[in-house]
């Protein structure tokens, strides 16, 4: 690989940002090395600085799931940014954008965009709170849901904690508000509800846990936790901001016939560009202002050049089969590559949901929580990301991360992966 542009960058963007990046894991810092500065990307392609080409298996963390600037998607955005590219007031793409989605959605009935995937979440749980009138929360170590202060805390050493702050700046009075319980531990969640009854305003949890490694939750957890939550008036919030509209256009909620009291989505609902959205029914809805008591705003929510580009990324998402079509190739993929590495006796496996995998350097068949991932086999991850950049596939960096096919990745590109995959994991593990 040739790194020369790349590096040469870095060393000027470390002049201007902290630590050279704009996101901490874009840093390179889990796997080594320089960050890859990428120029553009076409398809499930992606070219760097230094003219290097790549199977993107990124997919800007997910959000791109029909690939890098599909046809459509750029040209509702030159026709959109033609005519202005914001304006703080409202257009009529913020209408038929929401339309599209609560008309094939049964979750929701009203939403709200906002401008990030964060941003949904930060303001989702001030609604939980402003509706119900409570003020703790409840989360889950190894679910990640944005840099909001009250979600920047880890679990404690008890089975039912306040935890601690991951991040400095992060006052000690938000760790109290913010539970922290394992996933997959219903005697934990228990436990809090009884510790803290009319307390708890949510549980939030990303039902399909995808930021610490792919923790698939059983169904029956999560149908656990709409009951314990509806005995107890307590909301329920799937942060959906990976999951939504990839593994369907209901997402998790969808997926799992579990009906959340809030739904956070992320980037997807945008084409890839900056935007995220929060729902619920009318009922819980009517709490945001200007209707309600519950403040939130934002003067690029609702950009016309994020919403035009939405709609023409979920208009294709909704074409007959296209969900179908992309999980049966993933699960060609992914079994492709666990045949391999059994038939090698190798400690490793891939898990997978929908068009979502995860590598992992495991014996385990399963894995549900954070404690049960080794950190010791990171090592292994650094070397194979490594070995597959100098073979021009591209997975994010960081083997806490979670990798994404697109409606571009055809059979024939995933089958010549999938040899490249092999050949670089007999590399990792010798």
């Amino acid at each position: 690989m040739k790194r020369e542009k790349s590096e040469a960058l870095f060393e000027k963007a470390k002049k201007y940002f902290p630590g050279g990046v704009n996101s901490p894991v874009r840093a390179f810092r889990s796997v080594g090395g320089t960050p890859l500065f990428i120029s553009k990307g076409k398809g499930c392609r992606i070219e760097d600085a230094d003219g290097n080409q790549f199977v993107d298996f990124c997919c800007s963390w997910g959000p791109l799931i029909l690939g890098h600037a599909p046809a459509r998607v750029v040209e509702a955005i030159q026709k959109t940014v033609e005519n202005g590219s914001s304006f703080g007031a409202p257009t009529a793409l913020e209408n038929e954008l929401a339309e599209l989605i609560l008309s094939n959605n049964p979750f929701i009935e009203k939403l709200r965009f906002v401008s990030s995937g964060t941003e949904a979440v930060m303001s989702a749980i001030r609604l939980a709170r402003g509706y119900t009138g409570r003020t703790k929360i409840l989360k889950f170590e190894g679910c990640y849901h944005g840099h909001s202060d009250s979600l920047l805390v880890k679990a404690g050493s008890g089975l039912v904690t306040f935890g601690a702050t991951s991040s400095a700046g992060v006052p000690e009075a938000f760790v109290k508000e913010t539970i922290v319980v394992g996933l997959n531990n219903p005697d934990a969640v228990r436990e809090a509800f009884a510790r803290f009854k009319d307390e708890i305003a949510c549980v939030i949890i990303e039902p399909v846990p995808a930021n610490n490694g792919l923790l698939l939750q059983d169904k029956a957890f999560l149908q656990f936790l709409r009951e314990i939550c509806t005995a107890n008036n307590t909301l329920l919030l799937f942060d959906e901001v990976i999951s939504g509209f990839r593994l369907g256009f209901t997402g998790a909620a969808g997926h799992y016939g579990i009906s959340p009291d809030i739904i956070t989505y992320g980037k997807i609902i945008g084409g890839g560009l900056p935007v995220g959205a929060y729902g619920a029914s009318a009922a819980i809805m009517s709490r945001i202002s200007p209707e309600g008591d519950v403040y939130q705003a934002g003067t690029l929510s609702g950009n016309p050049v994020a919403m035009a580009a939405g709609i023409a990324q979920l208009s294709e998402c909704l074409k007959p089969g296209f969900y179908e079509g992309l999980e049966k190739k993933t699960t060609r993929f992914v079994d492709a590559l666990n045949e391999f590495a059994a038939s090698k006796r190798m400690s490793f496996r891939v898990f997978s949901i929908g068009s979502i995998f995860w590598f992992a350097f495991t014996d385990a068949v399963q894995i549900q929580s954070a404690d049960q991932i080794d950190a010791g086999s990171m090592a292994y991850f650094r070397k194979l990301h490594h070995e597959l950049l100098e073979r021009g596939i591209y997975l994010g960096p960081s083997g806490y991360e979670v990798g994404f096919v697109s409606e571009a990745h055809t059979d024939e590109i995933l089958h010549g992966c999938q040899r490249v995959i092999m050949e670089c994991l007999e590399i990792a593990t010798a």
